[in-house]
């Protein structure tokens, strides 16, 4: 049960630099960006389409980018901002691209966070970064009850849970139909 998101309060950073770059320069790189993928559906200022179309693009292009099959993605860091029509969408969103009863272990990273507005993607990111980095999915904290609209999806809930991936995928979904994908690779 919920009803809407929490505002929260911080700020993270990410550098992003050509590989080569960061590797002549003797930096260890814990992922690599492989692919972003935006999309803008104008569905309502305030509501996506319940069928996560806008979504559904973002993670599509994102995932194409990469040069990637949907099934090499192992975890993917939801937007997941405690709304029941922004959680729907993104939920049929992740069903249209994974399948319902495959795909990769879901985590709600905002449940640990708050929503960060501005900065909410950026953490997010350096989430699933870390994600890979250590091979933990990070758990859906004060999930009590699964909506049903996430029957078929690995939602990562209680605790964090080993995964054995190098590719993963965190959505940022905005006001105004904005939505942001990113695929990274564990180095």
């Amino acid at each position: 049960d919920r009803d809407g998101f929490v505002m929260g309060e911080g700020a993270g950073m990410l550098v992003i630099e050509d590989l080569e770059h960061a590797l002549r320069r003797g930096a260890m790189p814990i992922a690599e960006l492989l692919g972003y993928g935006t999309s803008a559906d104008a569905y309502h200022m305030t509501s996506p389409p319940d069928d996560g179309a806008g979504g559904r693009r973002a993670m599509e292009r994102a995932i194409r980018q990469a040069n990637l099959a949907p099934e090499q993605i192992g975890h993917l860091n939801a937007h997941a901002t405690s709304t029941p029509v922004g959680d729907t969408s993104e939920l049929a969103a992740i069903k249209a691209i994974f399948g319902a009863g495959r795909g990769p272990a879901v985590s709600a990273t905002k449940s640990s966070t708050g929503h960060l507005l501005g900065a909410a993607g950026g953490v997010e990111a350096i989430f699933t970064v870390l994600a890979l980095r250590d091979q933990l999915a990070p758990p859906t904290l004060n999930l009590a009850q699964m909506d049903p609209a996430a029957e078929g999806i690995d939602i990562v809930s209680g605790s964090e849970r080993s995964i054995a991936t190098d590719y993963a995928i965190s959505n940022g979904f905005g006001f105004g139909g904005v939505n942001a994908s990113l695929v990274f690779r564990r180095r």
